[in-house]
């Protein structure tokens, strides 16, 4: 149950006074250049950059660095590198003892050239990713 009222229904009028609340940050909001965001975007578009590991860098949170990034690339402000070119095959002839050789890198791939083409590709992608 709840109490009675009483006959007097007079108010009070409160007042308020702003402050900061106490989860707010305690800094201000830091306002970054284009250049500075500029810098920062096309550090991660280079080739096995680590967007994560560069927002840590700069104290900005990763999904404001990947914000940033999204937004660049959707207005043509920048371009991501061209990727690499797919794997391509020729025609190869074998004779009784052809050796072909292929360089992936730093690492030489020798096989017959009656090697099954489905093969090599999986030990080429296993080169790449090494």
């Amino acid at each position: 149950m709840s109490a009675p009222m009483s006959e007097d229904r007079s108010f009070h009028v409160l007042e308020a006074v702003p402050h900061r609340l106490e989860v707010s940050p305690g800094r201000p909001r830091r306002r970054w250049s284009v250049e500075a965001k500029m810098t920062l975007v096309e550090e991660t578009l280079k080739s096995g950059a680590n967007v994560s590991a560069i927002a840590r860098q700069a104290g900005i949170s990763p999904a404001q660095l990947f914000g940033w990034r999204r937004k660049a690339l959707e207005t043509a402000v920048v371009r991501r590198d061209e990727p690499e070119a797919p794997l391509g095959f020729v025609e190869v002839t074998p004779t009784s003892s052809a050796m072909i050789e292929i360089v992936v890198a730093d690492v030489v791939v020798r096989v017959t050239a009656d090697v099954d083409q489905s093969h090599l590709v999986n030990i080429l992608r296993a080169v790449r990713q090494a």
